[in-house]
């Protein structure tokens, strides 16, 4: 859907060059009372395609505490419209608006885009982008949750651990980043991670089930831009576990994750669960048995949706 300008548009508003993003415009309303704002343009980078989310907010009066929710793919492919094949959109985004939640769908920098730390980055603009024109969006600015699935689980992890304090100085500014509306806080309150990848450092050694047939990029090189299993400290700046440590203050996270994945292995949700708890944080690990990547194989992925929309629930105050 193309964006149209706001009734009160006026040319004398304009300015050159134009911000590196777009205002919300006013949301279409369905039959049921929810509403939409469908392919906001929250950043942009000359040379780059523009950075789009959509939001969903419930039927009912806001402002609505809010989830962002950052897709998988590898860090190569992937679109905020759709989640993995086995999680039927309608079931996702229903279990979130009829919770009360407002659900943000965000895209982000493919790896072969751009490497390591511009899909942060995107994360961090779009969160902030929420922030900024909450009042425009009908969403509570204090009440805000990110919630991803495979590459982009590992970037809700980082989303969740990379904030003031948590690191050093010099380190937190460079994975803020400083896209879309520029600054503001990007603190979150919840986290709920699907199968993240957390220690880049480990998963290197791992054997990759590659497709046959084609040619396909060693996912972790294209996101760090060098060989990760040669140079350890870009590896180690892109994981999550690096951040979990005392001092951090972490928000409470739920990892889930199947204990037959042969993508991601199981054992790094374990890792990161290990880490969380030494830096004091609240963290649940929910193994799903013999559930592979994406949940393939467990005839209980309603139960999970259900179990991930209720730990939000919970921790940003949501009413149904």
């Amino acid at each position: 859907m193309t964006q149209s300008p706001p009734a009160e548009f006026d040319v004398a508003d304009m300015t050159w060059p134009p911000p590196p993003y777009q205002q919300p415009v006013t949301p279409v309303t369905g039959a049921d009372g929810t509403r939409r704002f469908d392919g906001i343009t929250y950043a942009t980078t000359p040379g780059y395609r523009p950075r789009l989310l959509d939001v969903q907010l419930p039927a009912g009066e806001g402002p609505f505490p809010a989830v962002v929710w950052i897709h998988g793919g590898g860090w190569l492919d992937g679109d905020r419209r759709y989640p993995p094949p086995t999680v039927p959109a309608a079931l996702l985004h229903g279990a979130v608006l009829g919770a009360g939640l407002a659900l943000v769908s965000i895209d982000y920098r493919h790896s072969l885009e751009a490497p390591f730390p511009a899909q942060l980055h995107d994360v961090k603009a779009a969160i902030r982008y929420v922030r900024r024109f909450a009042a425009a969006l009908d969403i509570d600015p204090d009440r805000i949750g990110v919630w991803g699935e495979s590459a982009g689980g590992h970037l809700a992890a980082l989303a969740g651990l990379v904030r003031p304090g948590s690191t050093d100085a010099a380190t937190l500014e460079s994975l803020e980043g400083a896209h879309g509306v520029g600054s503001g806080d990007t603190d979150v309150l919840a986290v709920v991670d699907w199968y993240g990848v957390h220690d880049l450092i480990a998963l290197a050694a791992h054997p990759l089930p590659m497709p046959t047939g084609a040619e396909f990029p060693n996912p972790y090189d294209a996101l760090l831009g060098v060989p990760a299993a040669e140079q350890a400290e870009p590896a180690r700046a892109a994981s999550p576990v690096t951040y979990a440590v005392p001092g951090a203050n972490p928000p409470p996270f739920l990892l889930v994750h199947g204990t037959r994945d042969g993508l991601v292995p199981y054992g790094q949700s374990e890792a990161l669960a290990e880490k969380l708890t030494g830096a004091g944080g609240d963290v649940a690990l929910r193994p799903v048995e013999d559930a592979d990547h994406i949940f393939l194989g467990s005839p209980d992925i309603p139960a999970i949706v259900a179990e991930s929309v209720a730990f939000l629930v919970r921790h940003l105050g949501a009413q149904a």
